[in-house]
């Protein structure tokens, strides 16, 4: 005969995650600018992409502002576009 497990209550130990907040909208940011590389860095992965809204926590609003000042700034080379670019320049830790 088999041991009966007691029942768990699954509802209250459920993990919810918290929801993340725009940090544009909580500095009361208006516009961003393509020459802010720290800020830009930020929101780039290490292989050089543009990371997504639901990893970053950025608005709707300010993550199209942040993907067009991203390109901006690759197009006038203050920003690697991959990896490759990000070893030949010799940044070496692309993260700060």
């Amino acid at each position: 005969m088999r041991a009966t497990r007691p029942k768990r209550d699954t509802r209250s130990k459920r993990f919810t995650p918290r929801r993340k907040v725009c940090t544009f909208c909580v500095n009361k940011v208006e516009d961003i600018n393509y020459k802010d590389i720290n800020m830009l860095r930020r929101h780039i992965t290490d292989r050089g992409k543009i990371e997504p809204r639901r990893r970053s926590g950025t608005c709707a609003r300010h993550q199209r502002a942040l993907a067009a000042a991203i390109k901006r700034a690759r197009h006038i080379a203050l920003l690697p576009y991959t990896t490759a670019h990000i070893q030949k320049s010799g940044i070496g830790s692309f993260r700060d």
